[in-house]
């Protein structure tokens, strides 16, 4: 069975850092683009960074490019996100996906496995 249990999550003040991770069993790791999404209350979710399989190519949304980045451990079966320079906005539930797909890391529906999300909450 898949699993993707996300971690790292909690109450930081603005300008401060949180490092998320994403730990997946279940499946052959290395053969997935792997993404990160969030959702604010009232919201939709929104994509923030994917990377792919082996890690060679990134992408990130305009609201998070050079505050965030997204990186992977195919050995530990690992995905992390990196967060900086936080900001009251970003404070939401982060979720991370894989997909077997072609590279479409902004379309939640090419993934095919979520995690049960971790709460990050930025103080002001």
């Amino acid at each position: 069975q898949v699993q993707l249990a996300e971690s790292g999550g909690g109450l930081v003040q603005a300008g401060g850092s949180l490092r998320l991770s994403c730990a997946a069993s279940g499946l052959t790791f290395s053969a997935y683009h792997m993404g990160w999404f969030r959702q604010a209350p009232g919201k939709e979710r929104e994509f923030v960074a994917a990377i792919t399989k082996r890690g060679g190519i990134t992408s990130y949304s305009d609201t998070v490019k050079g505050r965030f980045t997204i990186s992977r451990d195919n050995a530990k079966n690992t995905a992390y996100l990196q967060l900086n320079m936080l900001k009251p906005e970003d404070t939401a539930v982060y979720y991370c996906a894989a997909t077997s797909a072609g590279w479409a890391p902004r379309r939640p529906n090419e993934y095919n496995y979520w995690g049960q999300g971790t709460q990050v909450t930025v103080s002001s």
